[in-house]
């Protein structure tokens, strides 16, 4: 590796669906790794098996496809570092564990879970908090208070976990990228289990290992994570290692209140909060998503960039590689970032509003063909020319459904303000305007609609939502000559004089 080459790494548990805060983590990863030149890894952190959830590290998989976030190294495109799933380094992680006994940072502890439980109880009792660690450590079984030949005959039956040993009195100094220095007292720490019985690592263990050997050099991860961090500079310390430059992202904030967002605030609120549709294998229980609500992809990590960071000036849309020239941990916020369901909606839009019309029509035509309209390309770009200032989402283009059906119900509120007395007869003389009118495409039809006002001394008002009513059925939307020139001639004829039939009862 060339010396100081940046390395990062998004580390996920396939516990469940990859939450837009972990996506967060994952782009900001993305983005440094990028701006630096480096190398972007994608690890599955699945030591813990008894969480583990089916589907869910495919589910990751594709979540980061979906949104563009390629990594450079991963169990899907290895490099020389793997494997890339911890379950698969398995046997790597005794002899780091071993290391430690020997130099006196771990021991073996022999302790049952019923026990513990009962320090604790009794802790709770005497309104007390129960915690592993140098001021109890000689009161519990281990081989720090066990006589040598006992504790070699429990090691030797199997029975026991590797506690790593916090040393007492001590101040744990670090910096973080985003939040200077951090201070914390190792009376807050307790001797964490880095290793169980069946040879499993537990994630501190674990993943303190694989960023050494992964050569990792910046550690850029949630503010859930920062309570780790100083028994994790203390692990790099007991093996004699550097340790990388640690970043704390903040949290994701619900949209009102305290408290980090979580799945059933999208639930309560009605937005996603995960990327793609998931399906919970246990209960069956479905989740929406960003990608099922509509959202590009660009439009969705446009939004989590921002929440978080800022760019230093009023810039507010970005594309990938945008964000890649811009971003930089010094504007990581370090305080909470709150969510707006409806700035996401906004990101969603302006983006829109941006995309090329060929690329909108490519993304388009498939949804069409969900829908049963078949429509040629022409077509499709003419609903995007109609429709692109209108809509929120591209889907939305779908639901003008009187692009496609003539209408089975007249806007009530306007037929009683606009149809008079005098409409059913203007309307008939605009009837043979425009079957004479040729070609029938939006320039020749404004043409011809306005010189037949002029004609007959007409306003706007007079005229054009009647037209609009007849070939619609609605009071708003987009211009007429548009959707008439859409409709082509036969059909615009046809709906005005069904339309007109119907209209006898209105006056």
């Amino acid at each position: 590796m060339t010396p100081n080459a940046v390395r990062v790494r998004f580390a996920p548990s396939p516990t469940g669906p990859l939450h837009m805060g972990g996506v967060r983590t994952a782009l900001y990863n993305y983005l440094f790794a990028k701006k630096h030149g480096g190398t972007f890894i994608l690890r599955i952190e699945d030591t813990d098996q008894n969480r583990f959830v089916p589907g869910a590290e495919e589910y990751i998989v594709e979540a980061l496809k979906w949104c563009g976030i390629e990594p450079d190294e991963s169990p899907e495109n290895p490099g020389a570092y793997g494997p890339y799933r911890q379950s698969e380094r398995k046997g790597l992680y005794a002899q780091y564990a071993d290391l430690l006994v020997q130099k006196g940072w771990a021991y073996y502890a022999f302790d049952d879970e019923a026990t513990i439980a009962a320090k604790r109880a009794l802790a709770e009792e005497n309104k007390t908090t129960f915690q592993y660690d140098a001021s109890t450590r000689m009161e519990m079984r281990n081989s720090e208070s066990l006589p040598k030949a006992e504790s070699d005959a429990l090691i030797a039956a199997g029975n026991w976990v590797i506690r790593f040993k916090i040393p007492a009195h001590r101040e744990v100094v670090f910096t973080d990228a985003i939040r200077g220095e951090v201070k914390f007292n190792t009376a807050v720490l307790d001797d964490k289990v880095l290793m169980k019985g069946d040879g499993m690592p537990t994630y501190h263990l674990a993943n303190i290992v694989d960023d050494h050997l992964m050569e990792i050099t910046h550690v850029i991860r949630g503010e859930e994570w920062l309570p780790s961090a100083p028994l994790h500079v203390l692990l790099y310390e007991a093996f004699g290692w550097s340790a990388p430059t640690f970043a704390h992202l903040p949290l994701i904030l619900k949209p009102t209140g305290n408290g980090k967002l979580s799945k059933r605030d999208g639930e309560k609120g009605g937005f996603p909060v995960f990327p793609l549709n998931w399906t919970d294998p246990s209960s069956g229980e479905t989740w929406s998503s960003y990608q099922g609500a509509g959202y590009s992809p660009e439009a969705f990590l446009n939004m989590l960039l921002l929440l978080g960071w800022n760019p230093g000036t009023e810039k507010e849309l970005y594309s990938l590689d945008e964000a890649v020239q811009d971003f930089s941990l010094e504007r990581v916020v370090k305080s909470g970032a709150r969510f707006n369901p409806e700035k996401a909606v906004w990101f969603n839009e302006s983006h829109l509003r941006e995309t090329d019309n060929a690329a909108l029509v490519k993304q388009l035509l498939p949804l069409l063909e969900s829908k049963g309209r078949s429509v040629s390309e022409e077509q499709a770009l003419s609903m995007v020319l109609l429709l692109k200032e209108r809509v929120q989402f591209l889907h939305q283009m779908t639901e003008a459904t009187y692009l496609f059906e003539a209408p089975a119900s007249y806007d009530e509120k306007t037929t009683k303000k606009k149809w008079k007395a005098n409409t059913p007869e203007v309307m008939s003389a605009l009837r043979e305007v425009l079957a004479s009118t040729s070609p029938f495409d939006a320039a020749t039809i404004e043409h011809n609609f306005k010189a037949f006002l002029e004609e007959k001394e007409l306003g706007f008002g007079a005229v054009l939502p009647g037209f609009r009513l007849l070939l619609t059925g609605e009071a708003g939307g987009p211009g007429m000559y548009e959707i008439a020139a859409f409709l082509g001639k036969e059909e615009s004829l046809k709906r005005m004089d069904e339309g007109m039939k119907i209209a006898e009862a209105w006056v």
